[in-house]
């Protein structure tokens, strides 16, 4: 996989593109690029499924005449003056934005640091296949799998161009590379599907086929044959990493500054209080080195900084861009990120800070409960914060996993949740959204 964004060239034709939305009429605009290559294998019982290739460079472009903002897009190969003119010609008849500007200009960043984002490794089509292949081979290997639910590689890069015509202009790109494997284990009606993946930055941190397929056979193997338990109040619940890294991302939408001023978060009125247990806090940090979610500016071209989102249980910080920041009352945290034509307030790397206790130690304090491996829906109101998910794992007995339990309902409130979560000290930081082994004691699990 090559550089070919071409960053000098594009920042060109965006700042042309500004320049000319200026002369249009703009009294203010910015131009946004992002091109993408990737390339993806998926096998299943060693047969190529299905091999994708794809390319694309997105051009947007944001204009404001006063309190009106109109945004337009178009791929390669367009007028820049056409469309130039188009966008400011939409602006001047569109509904007065109180809220719709660029960043401020002492808000942009003016050292664009090298964040080591891009590998260069170039990965064929035939070496994803072997892969995937690979992956697929160990799952089946384990004893007990019966079947493949497929496997897939994949290896890509993404990069973003930005200019303003209040004199920004940057850009940045990052690499991806990609394993998963998905297996199935008994028969029949009997039968239980498990996974593993990874996802990184770097080629070289990418853990091994083998390795993950082995970990997915075994995994989908140790939930055969699970129970049902019977209904009962004030349970402890476990959840697995996996599991937990999508607790966090509740926390994450419960502090967006959009949901905020739509009214649609249960934490609306709660900054500067207490929202989770003493102690625990919860970062967002977009500079770390080949971090994830990195990036050296957001979509506006303001640098962000590591922020403590909520310290020691305190709520400290919305996710802000610019407009949901003045929306608010507030100032943007460089939490801005593109979305089409939008730019909307969104986490970096995002993490609930470990406990100073092993996963072990931390199941065995439970006694008994339940530590669940997946879960299923959608039953998550972020307005009210109940919380109902269909959930499957393991029984914890004496302070040890022991029979798999499936068909069951966990629910709570995420206030109370928020309040009565114990983490464990096993935190893998290679996801955008990090979380280690999570204890949440006085839940309701409903089954027979």
């Amino acid at each position: 996989m090559t550089d070919t964004i071409q960053s000098a060239t594009l920042a060109d034709r965006a700042g042309e593109l500004v320049d000319l939305a200026r002369k249009a009429g703009a009294d203010r605009a910015d131009a946004v690029i992002v091109r993408s290559r990737s390339t993806g294998v998926s096998v299943r019982l060693g047969k190529v499924e299905g091999t994708e290739s794809s390319e694309s460079d997105d051009f947007s472009l944001r204009v404001f005449v006063g309190n009106r903002v109109a945004s337009v897009s178009a791929n390669p190969g367009f007028d820049l003056k056409a469309l130039a003119e188009r966008a400011v010609a939409m602006a001047k008849v569109s509904p007065e934005d109180p809220f719709a500007t660029l960043a401020d200009e002492a808000m942009l960043a003016r050292d664009i640091p090298d964040l080591d984002l891009f590998d260069g490794t170039t990965v064929s089509a035939e070496e994803l296949t072997e892969a995937a292949l690979e992956a697929e081979a160990a799952a089946l290997a384990v004893k007990g799998v019966s079947n493949s639910g497929g496997a897939s590689a994949g290896a890509g890069m993404g990069g973003l161009v930005l200019v303003t015509s209040h004199g920004f202009s940057g850009s940045y790109m990052a690499s991806r590379f990609s394993r998963s494997v998905s297996a199935i284990a008994g028969e029949g009606t009997g039968m239980e599907r498990d996974y593993d993946y990874d996802s990184t930055l770097y080629f070289a941190d990418l853990r091994g086929s083998a390795e993950i397929g082995r970990l997915a056979g075994e995994r989908a193997v140790k939930r055969l044959n699970p129970q049902r338990l019977d209904t009962q109040a004030n349970v402890t619940v476990v959840f697995d990493p996996r599991v937990a890294r999508g607790f966090v991302g509740h926390i994450a939408g419960a502090i967006n500054g959009a949901s905020v001023a739509r009214k649609t978060s249960f934490l609306r009125d709660r900054m500067g209080e207490q929202v989770l247990k003493s102690g625990l806090s919860i970062t967002d940090d977009p500079l770390i080195r080949r971090g994830s979610s990195s990036r050296p500016f957001d979509g506006e071209g303001v640098k962000g900084e590591k922020l403590t989102m909520i310290e020691d249980g305190v709520l400290k910080h919305w996710f802000l861009s610019t407009s949901t920041a003045r929306e608010l009352g507030l100032v943007t945290n460089g939490r801005g990120v593109r979305g089409g034509n939008q730019v909307s307030p969104a986490s970096t790397n995002l993490a609930l800070e470990p406990g100073d206790v092993s996963p072990e130690d931390l199941i065995r304090s439970v006694g008994k409960g339940v530590y669940v491996t997946e879960l299923i829906g959608h039953g998550v109101d972020m307005l009210t914060g109940e919380y109902s998910r269909g959930a499957s794992g393991f029984l914890i007995e004496n302070g040890e996993l022991t029979v798999p339990v499936s068909e069951i309902t966990i629910a709570s409130n995420l206030k109370e949740m928020f309040l009565r979560v114990t983490p464990a000290n096993d935190i893998d930081r290679s996801f955008g959204v990090a979380a280690p082994t999570l204890a949440i004691e006085g839940m309701t699990l409903a089954g027979r």
